[in-house]
Protein backbone atom coordinates (compact mmCIF):
# COMPACT_ATOMS: atom_id res chain seq x y z
CA UNK A 1 0.00 0.00 0.00
CA UNK A 2 1.18 3.51 -0.56
CA UNK A 3 0.45 5.49 2.04
CA UNK A 4 0.56 9.88 2.23
CA UNK A 5 0.44 11.60 5.90
CA UNK A 6 -0.18 15.30 6.02
CA UNK A 7 1.30 16.90 8.72
CA UNK A 8 3.21 14.65 10.41
CA UNK A 9 3.43 15.08 14.02
CA UNK A 10 3.84 13.07 17.17
CA UNK A 11 0.60 10.76 16.05
CA UNK A 12 0.81 10.84 12.68
CA UNK A 13 5.17 10.01 12.83
CA UNK A 14 4.23 6.60 15.39
CA UNK A 15 1.76 5.24 12.24
CA UNK A 16 4.09 6.41 9.47
CA UNK A 17 6.78 4.04 11.57
CA UNK A 18 4.28 1.52 12.15
CA UNK A 19 2.96 1.07 8.77
CA UNK A 20 6.55 1.56 7.00
CA UNK A 21 7.26 -1.71 9.61
CA UNK A 22 4.79 -3.22 8.32
CA UNK A 23 6.46 -3.33 4.68
CA UNK A 24 4.25 -0.07 3.52
CA UNK A 25 5.46 2.69 1.44
CA UNK A 26 5.11 6.09 3.36
CA UNK A 27 5.54 9.57 2.22
CA UNK A 28 4.94 12.49 5.21
CA UNK A 29 4.46 16.16 5.28
CA UNK A 30 6.53 17.80 7.42
CA UNK A 31 6.92 21.71 8.05
CA UNK A 32 10.88 21.63 9.94
CA UNK A 33 14.28 20.55 8.12
CA UNK A 34 14.93 18.45 11.03
CA UNK A 35 11.87 16.24 11.07
CA UNK A 36 12.50 16.05 7.22
CA UNK A 37 15.67 14.45 7.62
CA UNK A 38 14.50 12.51 10.73
CA UNK A 39 11.44 11.04 8.88
CA UNK A 40 14.03 9.77 6.26
CA UNK A 41 16.45 8.24 8.40
CA UNK A 42 13.71 6.12 9.64
CA UNK A 43 12.68 4.85 6.02
CA UNK A 44 10.16 7.37 4.82
CA UNK A 45 9.94 9.60 1.91
CA UNK A 46 9.30 13.02 3.76
CA UNK A 47 8.91 16.43 1.69
CA UNK A 48 8.96 20.03 3.45
CA UNK A 49 5.10 21.88 2.79
CA UNK A 50 3.94 24.45 5.15
CA UNK A 51 0.07 24.63 4.34
CA UNK A 52 -0.36 27.87 5.82
CA UNK A 53 1.76 29.76 3.04
CA UNK A 54 1.49 27.24 0.13
CA UNK A 55 -0.68 25.10 -2.01
CA UNK A 56 0.75 22.14 -4.39
CA UNK A 57 4.58 21.70 -4.05
CA UNK A 58 5.10 21.65 -7.91
CA UNK A 59 8.33 21.08 -7.73
CA UNK A 60 8.02 18.20 -5.10
CA UNK A 61 9.09 14.68 -6.41
CA UNK A 62 6.02 13.16 -5.73
CA UNK A 63 4.10 10.31 -6.77
CA UNK A 64 0.51 11.65 -7.97
CA UNK A 65 -1.19 8.57 -6.23
CA UNK A 66 -1.84 6.97 -3.27
CA UNK A 67 -3.78 4.37 -2.04
CA UNK A 68 -4.41 5.96 1.76
CA UNK A 69 -4.33 9.26 3.34
CA UNK A 70 -3.57 10.66 6.58
CA UNK A 71 -4.36 13.86 6.87
CA UNK A 72 -3.34 15.27 10.95
CA UNK A 73 -3.15 19.28 9.68
CA UNK A 74 -4.82 19.95 12.45
CA UNK A 75 -7.65 22.78 12.99
CA UNK A 76 -6.46 24.82 16.04
CA UNK A 77 -8.27 26.49 18.59
CA UNK A 78 -5.35 29.48 18.79
CA UNK A 79 -6.09 30.01 14.88
CA UNK A 80 -8.40 32.26 13.92
CA UNK A 81 -10.59 31.36 11.70
CA UNK A 82 -8.91 33.16 8.92
CA UNK A 83 -5.67 31.14 8.94
CA UNK A 84 -7.65 27.74 9.08
CA UNK A 85 -9.90 28.96 5.89
CA UNK A 86 -6.60 29.58 4.44
CA UNK A 87 -4.90 26.35 5.72
CA UNK A 88 -8.00 24.15 4.31
CA UNK A 89 -8.23 25.79 0.89
CA UNK A 90 -4.66 24.77 0.41
CA UNK A 91 -5.41 21.00 1.15
CA UNK A 92 -7.77 20.90 -0.79
CA UNK A 93 -5.44 22.51 -3.76
CA UNK A 94 -3.04 19.94 -2.72
CA UNK A 95 -5.28 17.79 -3.14
CA UNK A 96 -6.54 18.55 -7.03
CA UNK A 97 -2.87 17.11 -7.69
CA UNK A 98 -2.91 13.40 -6.60
CA UNK A 99 -5.74 11.03 -6.64
CA UNK A 100 -6.68 8.60 -3.28
CA UNK A 101 -8.53 5.23 -2.04
CA UNK A 102 -9.37 6.46 1.19
CA UNK A 103 -8.67 9.30 3.45
CA UNK A 104 -8.59 9.85 7.44
CA UNK A 105 -8.90 13.31 8.74
CA UNK A 106 -7.96 13.73 12.35
CA UNK A 107 -10.32 15.91 14.21
CA UNK A 108 -11.01 16.22 17.77
CA UNK A 109 -13.77 15.88 20.45
CA UNK A 110 -13.39 19.56 20.77
CA UNK A 111 -15.65 19.99 18.32
CA UNK A 112 -18.63 19.56 21.49
CA UNK A 113 -19.15 21.76 23.59
CA UNK A 114 -18.52 22.04 27.55
CA UNK A 115 -21.84 20.60 29.12
CA UNK A 116 -22.95 17.83 30.75
CA UNK A 117 -24.07 15.40 28.57
CA UNK A 118 -23.09 12.26 26.80
CA UNK A 119 -21.83 13.48 22.84
CA UNK A 120 -22.21 10.66 20.41
CA UNK A 121 -21.63 11.41 16.27
CA UNK A 122 -25.26 12.00 15.65
CA UNK A 123 -25.15 15.46 17.80
CA UNK A 124 -25.47 17.72 15.30
CA UNK A 125 -26.29 21.11 16.89
CA UNK A 126 -24.03 23.99 14.88
CA UNK A 127 -24.49 26.41 17.13
CA UNK A 128 -23.00 24.60 19.26
CA UNK A 129 -19.97 22.58 18.32
CA UNK A 130 -16.82 24.64 17.48
CA UNK A 131 -16.75 26.70 14.38
CA UNK A 132 -13.18 26.23 13.00
CA UNK A 133 -13.00 22.46 14.27
CA UNK A 134 -16.75 22.33 12.00
CA UNK A 135 -15.27 24.04 9.28
CA UNK A 136 -12.09 21.81 9.17
CA UNK A 137 -14.37 18.84 9.19
CA UNK A 138 -16.87 19.80 6.53
CA UNK A 139 -14.07 21.43 3.78
CA UNK A 140 -12.33 17.57 4.11
CA UNK A 141 -15.60 15.74 4.23
CA UNK A 142 -16.28 17.88 0.24
CA UNK A 143 -13.28 15.46 -0.74
CA UNK A 144 -14.14 11.88 -2.20
CA UNK A 145 -13.48 8.95 -0.24
CA UNK A 146 -12.94 10.62 3.33
CA UNK A 147 -13.52 9.70 6.90
CA UNK A 148 -13.40 12.17 10.26
CA UNK A 149 -11.82 10.84 13.48
CA UNK A 150 -12.54 12.86 16.38
CA UNK A 151 -9.83 11.96 18.53
CA UNK A 152 -9.96 12.03 22.52
CA UNK A 153 -7.44 13.49 24.53
CA UNK A 154 -4.14 11.87 23.23
CA UNK A 155 -1.83 10.18 25.67
CA UNK A 156 0.78 6.97 25.93
CA UNK A 157 4.11 6.77 25.66
CA UNK A 158 5.95 10.15 26.61
CA UNK A 159 2.98 11.96 27.50
CA UNK A 160 1.71 11.31 30.25
CA UNK A 161 -1.21 13.63 32.00
CA UNK A 162 -0.21 14.13 35.59
CA UNK A 163 2.92 15.97 34.28
CA UNK A 164 0.88 18.99 33.12
CA UNK A 165 -0.23 19.46 36.98
CA UNK A 166 2.98 18.66 37.98
CA UNK A 167 3.21 21.08 41.18
CA UNK A 168 0.87 23.50 40.22
CA UNK A 169 -3.44 23.58 41.10
CA UNK A 170 -5.63 21.14 38.75
CA UNK A 171 -9.10 22.85 38.69
CA UNK A 172 -10.72 20.36 36.36
CA UNK A 173 -9.91 17.14 38.41
CA UNK A 174 -13.73 16.62 38.96
CA UNK A 175 -14.41 16.21 35.21
CA UNK A 176 -13.97 12.97 33.37
CA UNK A 177 -11.58 11.84 31.33
CA UNK A 178 -12.35 11.51 27.43
CA UNK A 179 -8.54 10.44 26.75
CA UNK A 180 -7.65 7.70 24.09
CA UNK A 181 -3.51 6.27 23.88
CA UNK A 182 -1.74 6.60 20.52
CA UNK A 183 -1.58 2.83 20.49
CA UNK A 184 -5.16 2.56 19.90
CA UNK A 185 -5.28 5.73 17.17
CA UNK A 186 -2.54 4.32 15.57
CA UNK A 187 -4.59 0.65 15.21
CA UNK A 188 -7.73 2.47 14.87
CA UNK A 189 -6.39 4.36 11.81
CA UNK A 190 -4.69 0.95 10.15
CA UNK A 191 -8.20 -0.10 10.09
CA UNK A 192 -9.40 2.37 8.30
CA UNK A 193 -7.06 1.94 5.91
CA UNK A 194 -8.44 -0.95 4.98
CA UNK A 195 -11.57 -1.73 6.00
CA UNK A 196 -14.78 -0.44 4.34
CA UNK A 197 -16.33 1.58 7.27
CA UNK A 198 -19.94 2.76 7.22
CA UNK A 199 -20.12 6.28 9.13
CA UNK A 200 -17.97 9.07 7.60
CA UNK A 201 -17.55 10.76 11.51
CA UNK A 202 -15.95 8.19 14.61
CA UNK A 203 -15.62 9.88 17.55
CA UNK A 204 -12.13 8.01 19.14
CA UNK A 205 -12.15 7.44 22.23
CA UNK A 206 -10.92 5.31 25.12
CA UNK A 207 -14.39 3.45 26.57
CA UNK A 208 -13.83 4.37 30.21
CA UNK A 209 -13.84 7.37 31.80
CA UNK A 210 -12.58 7.79 35.50
CA UNK A 211 -12.05 11.44 36.84
CA UNK A 212 -9.01 13.25 35.47
CA UNK A 213 -8.20 13.69 39.25
CA UNK A 214 -7.84 10.11 39.70
CA UNK A 215 -5.89 9.70 36.19
CA UNK A 216 -3.55 12.35 37.97
CA UNK A 217 -3.15 10.28 40.82
CA UNK A 218 -2.45 6.85 38.80
CA UNK A 219 -0.01 8.42 36.37
CA UNK A 220 1.94 10.37 38.70
CA UNK A 221 2.30 6.99 40.84
CA UNK A 222 3.29 5.27 37.47
CA UNK A 223 5.15 7.67 35.98
CA UNK A 224 6.91 9.33 38.83
CA UNK A 225 6.17 13.02 38.71
CA UNK A 226 4.77 14.76 41.55
CA UNK A 227 1.22 15.56 42.58
CA UNK A 228 -0.74 18.85 42.02
CA UNK A 229 -0.28 21.41 45.04
CA UNK A 230 -4.05 21.00 45.17
CA UNK A 231 -7.40 20.27 43.99
CA UNK A 232 -10.15 22.79 43.38
CA UNK A 233 -12.78 21.96 42.03
CA UNK A 234 -13.63 24.45 40.13
CA UNK A 235 -15.05 23.28 36.48
CA UNK A 236 -17.24 20.27 37.51
CA UNK A 237 -18.68 20.05 33.90
CA UNK A 238 -19.76 16.00 33.23
CA UNK A 239 -18.87 15.86 29.67
CA UNK A 240 -18.56 12.62 28.64
CA UNK A 241 -17.95 11.55 24.75
CA UNK A 242 -19.01 7.94 23.45
CA UNK A 243 -16.42 6.03 21.29
CA UNK A 244 -18.64 2.79 20.67
CA UNK A 245 -19.37 3.64 17.23
CA UNK A 246 -16.26 3.22 16.22
CA UNK A 247 -15.59 -0.01 18.73
CA UNK A 248 -18.78 -1.83 17.82
CA UNK A 249 -18.49 -1.63 14.02
CA UNK A 250 -14.91 -3.30 14.29
CA UNK A 251 -15.48 -5.31 16.87
CA UNK A 252 -11.93 -3.67 18.31
CA UNK A 253 -10.36 -4.56 21.39
CA UNK A 254 -8.89 -1.70 22.79
CA UNK A 255 -4.75 -2.09 23.90
CA UNK A 256 -5.43 0.42 26.20
CA UNK A 257 -9.42 0.88 27.33
CA UNK A 258 -8.55 2.47 30.93
CA UNK A 259 -6.81 6.05 31.08
CA UNK A 260 -5.58 4.89 34.84
CA UNK A 261 -3.23 2.70 32.93
CA UNK A 262 -2.18 5.11 30.66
Amino acid sequence: MKILILGCGWLAESFAIHMKNRGHEVWASTTTSEKYHRLKADGIFSFILDFDCESFPENADLPDQFDFVLNSIPASQKNSLTVIENRFSNIKLFFDHITWGKQVFLSSIGIYPDKDAVFDESYADTAELSSKLLFAEECMLGLTHTIVYRLGGLFGKNRVFAKYFSERICTTGEQRANFVHIDDVVRLVEEASCRVLKHTIYNVVAPLHPKKMDVILASAKKHGYALPLAFEAEDVTQKIVSGKLLQEELGYQFISPDPLQF
